[in-house]
């Protein structure tokens, strides 16, 4: 398609989205001003719907800048000489956290979008690093550091800044709102204009931008056009739930929040085609299954289910409320996919797990894992309620999976292997917490240090220190090498291709249907099959294959162990937290 024509129909699509958002503003104005920020008139491809822009090789790390130091060097030099020197063969995508100048929140309170801070490193140190590896970047869209001097302008009543941030009164009806902290939703604020009341959803040094005046999306489209220039090619969009508000209503999830998505959507799509969009969105399940739209919001959406559900599986022994809410998961059609955790640098989010498990359920596991070490954070139910609910759970993972509920036991390392072999064979791409490749444990002191619950998860590494745990024969190198060799594997077969089909199995174990958690997947061409067979308790199970209908004409073999299973009939012997990826050798198509 000519130039002309597709810039005529990407003009058409953002004035369609502005005309959503903003009925009563000058939308061709708007228009042409997106357009000259991201340099349409130069450079403007048609995307392309509907493609899988990754496949079973793709492996995310989540890191921060700063996790790997070292004397005399930047932090962003340092994870970059670790990442090549440890990773390249790894991982195919890092996600480092916020890496910009900040003043709470380790990064998430931006002071300034376009700088890195300057302890971490420089720009040509972020470009550095996709070299060997996609890059994703945080837009942290939703609010700004009451450092920055957007928020300073609105102290003093002067643009820019003024009127970027939504305000409310004292007497407005904000009960609906819902928000994940216990900190009074509203910041008194001194201005040169007089008295006013700032939004924070967060907290008060984040304060809540006012998307509602278009002058804040055109901020962002500028701070968007800046970091594809730099090699940004996937972008999570925070908070992102939160972002449109209407005093009356939850402000969550609005439909101008998803109208926002999918304008970033058009921009980045006809920008630099394959760049992706992930949502952030910690929320329940239905809510977030909402952001991939029609195909036309995130490319990739966060399975936020999985983590509550998977590690209340394994303390518990009982894998019905994963395998429930596994069957009840559509898939992703072609062009979007899952993105598949267990633990991320804030902790274990509890929200997903609402309407999954109970209340009951819930607090049995926030309990367990305070039993290991692990802190519980609350949010409030209603704004102007004393009523709290746990939100996440401040832990690492290692020591969330040291036990069940019975209390601990000797199969921390086992049970926490099969976490994430459960991860990586699961549709979706798969997304390592750098601290969970290495089993790095709670670190009391930082938490202690900062006063902040999360701190508990951020450990810094000295680079020498790890390097020398990885090759000692600590539990950091077992771990390390048998995640590793985990994904190598999946990396090498197509039944894990994110988008392969996916079906959920019912195998009884020794006593019950919910001691052994199992899926097939089936590669895209239909020629390979792979029965994933987990024993998610603390006893030894048996399992027939028989259950599994293996055809008879094809060899099975362990990919894990590479041991062969020719006599179809037998029965297979898992001890506490063991598992088969069983393949087929033929070839063939399946029935």
């Amino acid at each position: 398609m000519k130039q002309s024509s597709v810039l005529g129909q990407l003009r058409f699509r953002i004035a369609t989205h502005l005309n959503h958002l903003y009925p009563n503003a000058n939308v061709d104005a708007l228009t042409d001003a997106i357009v000259d920020i991201m340099n349409f008139e130069e450079v403007c491809h048609e995307p392309f719907p509907f493609v899988n822009f990754w496949d079973q090789s793709d492996v995310a790390v989540i890191t921060y800048a700063d996790t790997i130091i070292e004397p005399g060097v930047t932090p962003l030099r340092s994870l970059k000489h670790f990442l090549d020197t440890n990773l390249k063969d790894i991982a195919s995508i890092i996600h480092v956290l916020p890496f910009y100048p900040y003043s709470s929140d380790d990064g998430f309170s931006v002071i300034d979008y376009m700088a890195v801070e300057e302890r971490l490193g420089d720009w040509d140190d972020i470009v550095a690093l996709t070299e060997h590896f996609k890059l994703m970047a945080d837009l942290v869209i939703n609010h700004c550091s009451a450092q920055h001097r957007w928020f300073l302008n609105f102290v003093e009543d002067k643009q820019p800044g003024k009127d970027y941030f939504v305000t409310a009164n004292l007497d407005d009806d904000l009960t609906e709102v819902v928000r994940p902290r216990t900190s009074p939703l509203l910041k008194k604020v001194d201005t040169s204009a007089g008295e006013r009341h700032a939004w924070c959803t967060f907290s008060h040094d984040q304060v809540d931008l006012n998307f509602a005046n278009p002058e804040v999306l055109l901020e962002f489209v500028r701070i968007i056009y800046f970091y594809l220039r730099r090699n940004v090619t996937i972008f999570r969009l925070d908070a992102i739930a939160f972002l449109w508000k209407i005093i009356g209503t939850n402000c969550l999830n609005l439909a101008q929040t998803h109208e926002m998505v999918r304008l970033i959507r058009t921009l980045v799509e006809h920008a630099k085609p394959d760049t992706l969009l992930i949502t952030e969105t910690n929320i329940p399940n239905q809510e977030n299954l909402s952001y991939f739209g029609n195909a036309n919001e995130a490319h990739v959406i966060y399975n936020f289910s999985l983590p509550p559900l998977l590690v209340n599986t394994l303390i518990t022994g009982d894998c019905q409320y994963l395998r429930s809410w596994m069957m009840s998961m559509p898939p992703a059609r072609n062009g979007t996919t899952y993105l598949n955790f267990i633990a991320s640098h804030d902790g274990l989010g509890l929200r997903p797990a609402e309407g999954l498990l109970s209340d009951e359920e819930i607090m049995t596991l926030a309990e367990t894992l305070q039993g290991f070490g692990g802190h519980i954070s609350w949010r409030a139910v209603n704004h102007g309620t004393k009523v709290s609910r746990p939100y996440e759970i401040n832990i690492s993972l290692y020591d969330a999976l040291q036990g069940t509920v019975k209390g601990k036991d000797a199969h921390n390392h086992k049970r926490f292997i099969c976490a994430h072999a459960i991860m990586l064979a699961l549709e979706g791409i798969p997304a390592f917490y750098i601290h969970s490749l290495f089993a790095t444990h709670n670190d009391y002191e930082k938490r202690e240090r900062t006063g902040h619950n999360r701190a508990i998860n951020r450990h810094n590494w000295k680079r020498y220190e790890l390097e020398t745990l990885l090759g000692n024969g600590s539990e950091h190198q077992r771990a390390f090498e048998q995640l590793s060799q985990l994904i190598k594997i999946r990396k090498a077969n197509p039944c894990f291709h994110p988008n392969a089909t996916q079906f959920t199995l019912h195998l009884p174990g020794s006593e019950n249907l919910n001691q052994i958690f199992a899926f097939w997947r089936q590669s895209i061409d239909r020629r390979q099959n792979v029965f994933c067979v987990y024993n998610i308790t603390d006893t030894r199970q048996t399992v027939s294959l028989c259950d599994l209908n293996l055809i008879n004409t094809d060899t099975w073999h362990d990919l894990v162990s590479d041991r062969e299973f020719s006599d179809h009939t037998a029965e297979i012997v898992l001890q506490p937290y063991e598992f088969i990826w069983l393949a087929n050798r033929s070839g063939k198509p399946a029935a």
